[in-house]
């Protein structure tokens, strides 16, 4: 019997001898059980995916001593490093880009299996009507939403109108099934799931006089208008955690639509304070500038609430959050 032959068809080039060797120690143990397993591969792909131990450790929900012993695990058997040592971001070697193709190969047919499993048991039908805090959630909410249609196709995704600025009581109304908030206050019969942290950037106009600081300090804020959304000042982090405790209270100028806090921005009529995942496309292309909040940055946490018993496609969607926010948004982290 031979063992991990699905690592050398990852790779159409020859395998050099360090590839070799990592295959003629299997062939001398054809008796001796591998140690490689699906939490193994799990753990390559989170390492790949957030190019560190600790953000690996949260994603996967482990401790990163459990992370170290796992890569050193796979290392001692196969006598092979599978990252290099002091890279930052971590960068795999030839051995780990192989076992990194085995986990992409492997883990999505894993998960899609366990998912015909679950519509057996709980059938492939349902409703999903999802709730959002803000319109900025769209930047990842659409492509998730399209990935999850490809596995649930008969279940029905709503999204609820209009803006919420604290959607999660519509769970205990039932009028949704998920809402997507950044304030986690416990709720008698609502559970929180982490979907991942991010910080928040300042925006301020190309031709503003701060274009060239580094970092906004509280102060910048006193003689301008914050552009935000209609919601109370303990949604908002940059007031709460930022202004407020430096006695700061600028005057606010509010609308519901993303694109109108961008175009008030541009136009100069004062800044705003919103998440990098969101605002990161507008600032590469020159439309507005993102600015740090404070000297080391002002983050935020996104959750998604549901009530304490999802459904099995409900869990999945979850999944399928973090699956395509980790692999295209920039600047995210793992929550614990």
């Amino acid at each position: 019997m031979m063992r991990h032959a699905s690592l050398l068809e990852c790779s159409s080039r020859q395998p050099d001898n360090s590839i070799r060797l990592l295959f003629h120690r299997t062939s001398i143990n054809l008796m001796v059980r591998s140690p490689l397993e699906l939490r193994h591969l799990r753990t390559l792909l989170s390492l790949a995916q957030t190019g560190s131990i600790s953000a690996s450790a949260r994603l996967v929900h482990l401790s990163q001593p459990a992370i170290s012993q796992q890569i050193k695990v796979l290392e001692d058997w196969y006598g092979l490093s599978l990252f290099e040592r002091k890279s930052v971001p971590l960068k795999l070697t030839q051995a780990g880009e192989h076992l990194l193709a085995l986990a992409r190969e492997v883990l999505p047919r894993v998960a899609s299996t366990e998912r015909d499993l679950d519509k057996l048991t709980q059938g492939e039908a349902g409703q999903l009507r999802i709730a959002v805090e803000c319109s900025t959630c769209f930047e990842w909410l659409m492509p998730t939403m399209d990935t999850f249609r490809e596995a649930w196709p008969d279940v029905e995704l709503d999204l609820i109108s209009g803006f919420h600025c604290d959607p999660v009581p519509l769970l205990l109304e039932g009028r949704a099934d998920l809402a997507i908030a950044c304030v986690t206050k416990k709720r008698p019969g609502v559970a929180f799931h982490p979907l991942f942290g991010f910080e928040i950037i300042g925006l301020v106009s190309k031709r503003h006089p701060f274009a060239d600081k580094a970092f906004l300090e509280p102060e910048d804020f006193a003689n301008e208008t914050l552009i935000c959304y209609p919601v109370p000042d303990e949604m908002l982090d940059v007031v709460t955690r930022f202004l407020t405790p430096a006695g700061i209270f600028p005057p606010r100028r509010t609308t519901e639509m993303t694109v109108g806090i961008l175009q008030l921005v541009a136009s100069r009529r004062g800044i705003a304070a919103l998440p990098n995942w969101s605002m990161q496309m507008h600032v590469d292309r020159g439309y507005i500038l993102g600015k740090r909040i404070g000297r080391d940055g002002l983050f935020g946490e996104l959750y998604a609430a549901t009530l304490p018993e999802p459904s099995a496609y409900l869990l999945d969607f979850l999944q399928t959050i973090q699956d395509v926010s980790f692999s295209s948004l920039r600047g995210i982290t793992p929550l614990p």
